[in-house]
């Protein structure tokens, strides 16, 4: 490891702080879930709401006091050019509410996002979830973890693909598409899907739950930066469409490309993508 990287103890020292962050963001959100909220939209036609921008205060402040050193890019303050991300070697990466669209649908499938960045790769990663109050988080050579009000933490795995039964899919509650049912389709085994909002698909997979997320259109990379750190601390991968591991800040544009989010990463998807012509020949 490079001697600039952070050490295990001083990331591990980070995530209490971290996970009270997130977890008094989630408070301001629920108080703001509890009223008869105004929606706006943004220039891409996603939703704001007041929730959304208390929650980026609180977590934006709250960083700023823990690590002044380190910049801080949240999806409300995306307007931050690369000519001034790109000397950032380390820096914070947050989606201050992942899931507005759910948030407003108010079926609870919304989440706080925090992750931080070193070197292009998310080395620590929390989420929060302000409805139920659990709490997904990770740092890097320290393994996951999954924590309920009231109850010990738990470490999570991933689990190895079953040989037969169905492969268990976490796919979108709001962005189904033609792409991914192709995907699915050319598994040529049978598919269980779970429609979810938000990162809570890629939870599932950390977890052990689900066997894979596909992410077959666009996302930010505010979106996935702290589930691909709990993801990868719990065994598994979060990858473009050619098997490489997303990388962050490292382009002008935020945007990600297609992903997937697999359990088991001895498995080639590939032969499938190819098959629902979602790869170059």
């Amino acid at each position: 490891m490079n001697a600039d990287h952070l050490a295990s103890q001083a990331l591990e020292a980070l995530l209490p702080p971290v996970i009270e962050l997130a977890e008094a963001a989630g408070r301001r959100i629920l108080a703001v879930y509890e009223t008869e909220f105004d929606v706006t939209h943004k220039g891409d036609a996603s939703p704001l709401t007041a929730a959304d921008l208390a929650a980026h205060e609180i977590i934006v402040e709250g960083l700023s006091r823990l690590t002044p050193q380190w910049p801080v890019l949240s999806e409300e303050s995306a307007t931050i050019s690369f000519s001034e991300r790109r000397s950032w070697h380390r820096y914070w990466l947050v989606d201050p509410l992942d899931g507005t669209r759910e948030f407003v649908k108010r079926n609870g499938e919304f989440t706080v996002n925090i992750a931080l960045i070193e070197y292009h790769r998310p080395v620590l990663g929390v989420i929060q979830v302000p409805v139920s109050g659990l709490v997904y988080y990770a740092a890097r050579d320290l393994g996951a973890c999954k924590w309920a009000p009231g109850v010990a933490a738990q470490v999570i795995r991933t689990r190895p693909l079953p040989a037969t039964g169905p492969i268990v899919v976490a796919g979108s509650r709001s962005h189904g598409n033609s792409r991914l049912e192709r995907f699915l389709a050319a598994l040529g085994r049978e598919t269980e899907v779970f429609s979810l909002g938000s990162s809570l698909k890629s939870c599932l997979v950390a977890e052990g739950a689900a066997d894979l997320y596909a992410r077959l259109g666009p996302t930010s990379e505010w979106d996935t930066a702290a589930a691909q750190a709990i993801v990868e601390e719990a065994g598994g991968v979060m990858m473009d469409l050619a098997g490489k591991a997303l990388v962050y800040n490292a382009k002008d544009s935020l945007l990600n490309p297609s992903f997937l989010v697999a359990g088991d990463p001895s498995v080639d998807w590939r032969p499938a993508l190819q098959a629902a012509g979602l790869l170059p020949e």
